[in-house]
């Protein structure tokens, strides 16, 4: 699905793929691939597509028709990937521009991003399993498994494993800007 919306963005604003690939810095080889569905972008390479069509990272991932019930299978999700020391992103929604909810793994040491960032949603997190250390605007929030912590993201934000063990959460946002 990823992939038709990429292509049909592509090609909405007659871009050929070394155009769109020049103008996001990623390769032309990665972006057929990622069109023929073969292998899942990273967070960094969707964010830069995004900025190139410009529109939220959220938007690439809108389904035309979305189903009025939605069932997201273990094995079936799409991953969003990071790079190594970075946190992995299930998507257990579908598309539809309203909420985006994602289960996200964290290894020890790994963050959701090198600095914290900014948004325009509402986030809410619960840590399923470990600790995960939240920073918002500066302060830093231990939050435990069981707990949940929720905030305007439109303050710059990010997710840190400083634990021994891996921590699993998961994030609500709405309206959907990862």
């Amino acid at each position: 699905m990823l992939g038709e919306r990429l292509r049909e963005l592509r090609q909405a604003r007659g871009l050929s793929l070394r155009a769109l690939a020049e103008q996001a810095g990623v390769s032309a080889g990665l972006l057929s691939q990622i069109e023929r569905g073969l292998v899942d972008p990273s967070l960094a390479t969707l964010r830069s597509l995004a900025d190139v069509f410009g529109e939220s990272v959220a938007r690439l991932f809108e389904e035309p028709e979305v189903p009025a019930v939605w069932i997201s299978k273990p094995g079936e999700r799409m991953r969003l990937h990071a790079p190594r020391g970075r946190i992995s992103y299930d998507r257990l929604t579908p598309g539809n521009g309203q909420l985006e909810v994602l289960q996200a793994d964290l290894a020890p040491g790994d963050v959701s991003a090198p600095e914290a960032r900014p948004h325009p949603s509402i986030e809410c997190a619960v840590v399923l399993d470990g600790v995960v250390t939240v920073e918002v605007d500066g302060r830093s929030y231990e939050v435990l498994a069981g707990e949940a912590i929720t905030f305007d993201s439109r303050q710059p934000h990010r997710y840190v494993n400083r634990g021994p063990d891996p921590a699993r959460l998961m994030i609500a946002i709405t309206p959907p800007s990862p």
